[in-house]
C-alpha cells in the first residue's frame, strides 16, 4: 500500500476505497427495497384473492331471483290447479302475476339505467294522472285513472315511495328535497280523495325515509317492515273472527264498517270449508253468503289475503306471503344504498297493509307499480360498475 513520508496512507487510495464502501451501502439499500417491493407485491395478491373469495354485497342476488321466479311461477300453477273442473276465472290473478313480473323487471332495467329519473317520473306521472283531470277531486266515482279512490290511492302511496327513493338516489340538497316536497304531495292528495288510511302510510313513508339516513344496517328495519305487515294481516282476521277485546273490536268495526268485516267473515268461513283449493279464483261472491246492499263491494272479499285464502285455499295465501318474504330478502341483499331500501320498504309495506283491508291489487295497475317500485330498489346502478 501506497504511504506518505510520515506513513499515512495515500490519499488517492483513501478516496478510492471510500467510494467502493459507498457503493457497497447504496447496493444493499437497493437490495432492501426491492425485498420490500417484492413483500408489498405479495401482500397486494394476498389482498386481492381474498377479496374475491370474501361474499361482496352482490353475492347470492343470483339465487334470489331465481327463488322469485319459481314463487311466480308455483302461484300461476296453483291458481290453475284451484280453478280445475269448477266454473272459475283465473284469467285475473294471472294478469296480476303478469304485471307484477312486467313492472319488476322495467323497474331493474330503468333502475340500472335511470335510478333518479325512473322513479321520479313515476311519482309525477302518478300525481298527474290522479290531479289532471278536473273532476277527479270532486269525488266522481267513475273518473280516471282507476275509478275508486282506494285504488288511486295505493297509487299515490307507491308514488310517495318513488318519490324518496328518487330522493336519497339525487345528489344536491335542493334536488333532494324537491323530491321529498313531492312524496309529500302525492300523500296530501290521497287525503284530499278521501283514503284517511292512504295518507297515514304516505306520511309514514315521508317519515321513514328521513330516518332511514340513521339506520346502520336494514335488517333490523326490513324486520319491523315485515312484523306490521304481519300485524295488519293477523288483526283483519282477528277482525273477522271477533277475537279481539269487545272495545278494540267495535272501534275498529267502526271505522272499517260492519259489511266489509262482514265479509272478512265470510272469507275466513270458506277458508275453513274449502282449505285445500278454496272455491276457486274469481268464486267469491258466488260461493259465500248473500252479501248486504251497503257492502264496499259485491264481487271481493276486501282482503287480499282472506279472499285468496277463500278462492285458493290455504295454499294460495301461504304463497303470498312466501312472495312478500322473497321481497323483502331481496331488499336485504340489495346493491342500493340502505335508505333507498328502507324508503321501498316501506311503501311496499303501506302497499300491503292497504291490501290487507281493501281490494286493491285486484287492479293490474297497482300490481305493476308494486313491481316497479320493487324493481328500482334492487336493480343496480350502472354507474357502480363503471366507478373506479
Amino acid at each position: 500500500m501506497d504511504t506518505t513520508a510520515d506513513g499515512t496512507p495515500d490519499a488517492a487510495h483513501q478516496g478510492q476505497r471510500g467510494r467502493q464502501e459507498r457503493r457497497g451501502r447504496q447496493g444493499q439499500r437497493d437490495s432492501e427495497r426491492g425485498d420490500d417491493r417484492e413483500d408489498e407485491r405479495g401482500r397486494d395478491a394476498a389482498a386481492g384473492a381474498s377479496s374475491r373469495r370474501a361474499p361482496g354485497p352482490y353475492s347470492g342476488v343470483g339465487a334470489l331471483d331465481a327463488a322469485g321466479i319459481a314463487v311466480l311461477a308455483c302461484s300461476a300453477v296453483w291458481t290453475l290447479i284451484a280453478a280445475t273442473g269448477r266454473a272459475a276465472r283465473p284469467e285475473g290473478a294471472l294478469l296480476a302475476l303478469l304485471a307484477v313480473t312486467a313492472g319488476f323487471a322495467a323497474g331493474r332495467v330503468l333502475g340500472a339505467v335511470l335510478p333518479v329519473l325512473a322513479p321520479a317520473a313515476a311519482a309525477v306521472t302518478v300525481l298527474a294522472l290522479v290531479l289532471v283531470p278536473s273532476s277527479r277531486l270532486s269525488g266522481g266515482s267513475d273518473s280516471p285513472p282507476l275509478g275508486y279512490a282506494n285504488a288511486d290511492a295505493a297509487l299515490l302511496v307507491l308514488a310517495v315511495g318513488g318519490a324518496c327513493c328518487a330522493a336519497w338516489a339525487a345528489r344536491g340538497p335542493v334536488v333532494r328535497t324537491a323530491l321529498w316536497l313531492t312524496g309529500a304531495g302525492a300523500a296530501a292528495t290521497a287525503l284530499a280523495l278521501g283514503s284517511t288510511a292512504g295518507f297515514a302510510a304516505g306520511l309514514a313513508i315521508v317519515l321513514c325515509s328521513l330516518a332511514a339516513a340513521r339506520m346502520r344496517g336494514r335488517l333490523l328495519g326490513l324486520v319491523g317492515l315485515a312484523l306490521a305487515t304481519l300485524l295488519a294481516v293477523g288483526g283483519s282476521y282477528a277482525l273477522a273472527e271477533n277475537e279481539l277485546p269487545s272495545g278494540l273490536s267495535q272501534s275498529l268495526t267502526g271505522q272499517l264498517t260492519q259489511p266489509r268485516v262482514d265479509l272478512w267473515h265470510q272469507a275466513v268461513s270458506l277458508a275453513e270449508h274449502h282449505p285445500l283449493r278454496g272455491v276457486g279464483p274469481e268464486r267469491f261472491p258466488d260461493d259465500g253468503s248473500a252479501v248486504p246492499d251497503d257492502a264496499p263491494s259485491p264481487i271481493s272479499a276486501q282482503s287480499a289475503p282472506l279472499q285468496l285464502a277463500a278462492e285458493q285455499g290455504l295454499p294460495g295465501a301461504g304463497l303470498l306471503g312466501i312472495a312478500f318474504g322473497w321481497l323483502l330478502c331481496a331488499l336485504w341483499r340489495s346493491p342500493r344504498p340502505t335508505p333507498v331500501v328502507l324508503t321501498a320498504g316501506a311503501g311496499l309495506t303501506g302497499l300491503a297493509m292497504l291490501a290487507s283491508v281493501d281490494h286493491v291489487l285486484g287492479y293490474a295497475a297497482v300490481t305493476a307499480g308494486a313491481g316497479f317500485l320493487a324493481g328500482i330498489a334492487t336493480a343496480r346502478p350502472l354507474a357502480d360498475d363503471l366507478a373506479p
